[in-house]
């Protein structure tokens, strides 16, 4: 009995601590939107063209999650996870360093190296690690993780960067990635390389067309979340008129709406996923398409915030579960195609809000991103009629 209750703790805290490490990841990829005005002041850069730095982060993820998740699929994962944390910690002291615009984006490009491979493979090891019979709650824990991210990570780490500088932020979090490395040290064993798939996986995973179909939705409807997203700060500062201190609860009140949504995705998703999903996109395209009135006052901006918030969580939750049940054979190359796809959709979305910004007017970002929106609204009830869940949840217990 005593041994039982001591390994299941073990397995939680296990869990616990890639959760953490979700959360470093996720800080680390989101907090630039929040501290694009202080990047772009330090270097003498307008805002529109340092935000070129998301889209090449986000690509050079989607670029690299594949190559480098068959490269290292039959490496032990706990050496894998420790040579990531590494070169996650050096680029981050690079970052503190960087003595131009070009140093810093070199130094992200070597984060997104270490990001490209460690989201191909936490979800796998998290359900592997967890207790028996909890993989569900372990995969909401990674879930969370990641809320919180958006929640405490994106305003805390603008917060720092506000007082102390943006460079600070940057070294905050290559100490918490330190401390997660130490732990993880500590409290992993030897993990075997499983059910990871190699290049064989792909041509079956592209002759699932209920898969084919997750992996185009998702890319679309990131585009439009990240055409606005990726701006929001600027956005709430020069174009709706408000001081940075309403910028940084903006962007707390849009994180802390996730959770609200992960938790409703945890209570509904396993019985109502489709419809979930399909329901958050049109409140997506609806928060866009609403963006630039409701900048004509402050607690209009904050009521959309929440909805945005919510939405773009369930989006998320939604589209790895569904990834997750229709590749059970093959789930570290299904979720390094997925990762990689999710960030086409940031650069993409990161891009497009760019060139509006440069070239029509940062007020139209909102426009602009509820077209892919509503598109993608459109095709997810399409192939939610066409493919049920109730035929994806089976290939999940084969």
């Amino acid at each position: 009995m005593t041994t039982n209750t001591v390994s299941r703790k073990v397995a939680w805290l296990r869990v616990v601590t890639l959760a953490v490490a979700a959360f470093i990841f996720n800080t680390t990829e989101f907090v630039p939107v929040g501290l694009l005005s202080d990047i772009a002041q330090s270097f003498s850069m307008e805002t529109a063209q340092v935000g070129i730095m998301l889209t090449i982060y986000a690509w050079v993820v989607a670029l690299m999650s594949l190559p480098f998740m068959l490269m290292t699929s039959q490496m032990e994962r706990r050496k894998l996870l420790i040579g990531l944390f590494i070169l996650f910690i050096a680029s981050h002291l690079l970052s503190f360093f960087a003595w131009s615009f070009t140093v810093l984006v070199i130094s992200r490009i070597g984060i997104a190296f270490a990001h490209a491979v460690f989201w191909s493979i936490t979800a796998s090891l998290a359900i592997r690690m967890a207790p028996a019979g909890k993989r569900a709650q372990a995969l909401s824990l990674i879930a969370t993780g990641t809320a919180l991210a958006m929640v405490l990570g994106l305003p805390v780490g603008r917060i720092v960067g506000q007082y102390f500088g943006w460079r600070t932020t940057f070294l905050l979090i290559g100490a918490g990635a330190l401390l997660t490395l130490l732990a993880l040290i500590r409290l992993l064993p030897k993990l075997p390389s499983e059910h990871s798939g190699s290049l064989k996986s792909l041509p079956l995973l592209f002759r699932r067309p209920a898969l084919m179909s997750i992996y185009l939705l998702t890319a679309v409807v990131v585009t439009a979340h990240y055409t606005a997203y990726s701006y929001i700060e600027p956005f709430v500062i020069n174009v709706a008129g408000y001081d940075a201190g309403f910028a940084t609860f903006l962007l707390l009140t849009l994180g802390g709406a996730g959770i609200i949504g992960s938790l409703l995705f945890g209570k509904l998703g396993n019985q109502y996923a489709s419809s979930l999903v399909s329901g958050a996109i049109g409140a997506l395209t609806l928060c866009l398409a609403l963006l630039m009135t409701a900048a004509d006052s402050e607690t209009r901006l904050a009521v959309l915030s929440i909805f945005w918030g919510i939405a773009i969580m369930m989006i998320g939750l939604g589209m790895q579960v569904k990834v997750l049940a229709l590749a059970p054979d093959a789930t570290d190359v299904a979720m390094s195609l997925f990762s990689g796809i999710f960030n086409i959709g940031i650069g993409a979305g990161a891009l497009v809000g760019n060139q509006v910004s440069l070239h029509l007017s940062m007020a139209d970002i909102g426009y602009v991103g509820a077209f892919p929106a509503l598109a993608a609204f459109v095709w997810s009830v399409v192939i939610f009629r066409r493919w049920p869940a109730a035929k994806e949840a089976q290939p999940r217990h084969a």
